[in-house]
């Protein structure tokens, strides 16, 4: 279970770091861009990735009161993008120094003003299969976009190159 966390952990990494590294090419115009998809543009929908990593990594962390600096977040895509590559990594290290017991310990956090209970393994594949699911929309808007050159993001691409 370990090992295979820690490729996703890895995985969420770089496939973010790809389309991170492609979107960094449009204009600022084209990354703000409305778009019909689950958040209205390339920026609003990497926001949200980060967003949901925040949160997970604090109940992760078992903070009482949740603080969500990317709600507030106003600067760039790329300022953005540096601070989801970090929080990953966070994620990653923590996977890579957990023990069998931390990785099946059941934790409690509060969603939707409901007690909810699940054990950290599956968060942790909840947050990586969430940021594959938004990935997923990245691609999709880069094709309304009109861009080219949209790299493969497939787990099995990144297992061949590692």
């Amino acid at each position: 279970m370990k090992e295979l966390l820690q490729q996703y952990a890895a995985y969420n990494i770089w496939a973010t770091k790809l389309l991170v590294d492609r979107i960094n090419n449009l204009s600022d115009e084209e990354i703000n861009r409305e778009i019909a998809s689950s958040f209205p543009s390339l920026y609003k929908t990497l926001q949200h990735m980060w967003l949901a990593e925040e949160v997970w990594w604090q109940r992760l962390k078992l903070t009482e009161n949740i603080v969500l600096e990317s709600s507030e977040f106003t600067g760039s895509f790329s300022e953005m993008a540096a601070i989801l590559a970090k929080q990953s990594q966070q994620f990653k290290d923590w996977v890579d120094n957990a023990t069998e017991n931390q990785l099946v310990h059941v934790f409690a956090f509060i969603r939707n003003k409901e007690q909810v209970k699940m054990p950290v393994y599956q968060m942790l594949h909840h947050v990586f299969n969430h940021a594959t699911y938004h990935r997923g929309q990245l691609v999709t808007m880069l094709r309304q976009l009109g861009a080219d050159k949209i790299p493969s993001t497939d787990f099995s691409t990144f297992c061949r190159k590692k």
